[in-house]
This record gives structure tokens, sequence and C-alpha cells, in this order.
């Protein structure tokens, strides 16, 4: 079981970087560039508070993952 949570940490890894780059490319960087407000308002607030919470959140579940906090013989 512990394998398959190591698996799954490299996974959410994976998948934060994924929606980092997702994030930053569709959702952020066009919107602030396009030139309306409330694009640019939104654009901030998608690059600036959400995407660091979600990527970040993601990596560190992740590496806590990888390092065996979730294991079942931890005390």
């Amino acid at each position: 079981m512990d394998t398959l949570k190591k698996i799954f940490g490299i996974i959410w890894i994976l998948a934060a970087l994924v929606v980092g780059y997702f994030g930053i490319t569709v959702m952020g960087i066009p919107k602030i560039t396009s030139g309306k407000q409330e694009d640019l308002v939104f654009g901030i607030i998608i690059l600036f508070v959400l995407m660091p919470i979600i990527s970040g959140g993601l990596a560190i579940f992740g590496y806590y993952s990888l390092t065996g906090e979730y294991s079942d013989d931890k005390a």
C-alpha cells in the first residue's frame, strides 16, 4: 500500500505542475492582457491567489506522500 501512496504522490506533483501551467497560460496571462477591467481582476485573482493555493497544495500533498508521511507504520 505504501508503494501505491508513493505512486500517487508522483501523480499529485505532476498534477500540480499541469494545473500551474494551465492556470498561468490559459486562465491567468490571457485574462490580464485582454484589456477589459473585469478580466484583469479575474486574472489577478487567478494568478496571485488561486494558483499558489491550488498548485502548492497539490505539490505539498504529493511531497508528503512521497516521503512517507501517510504510511501505515507511522506512530
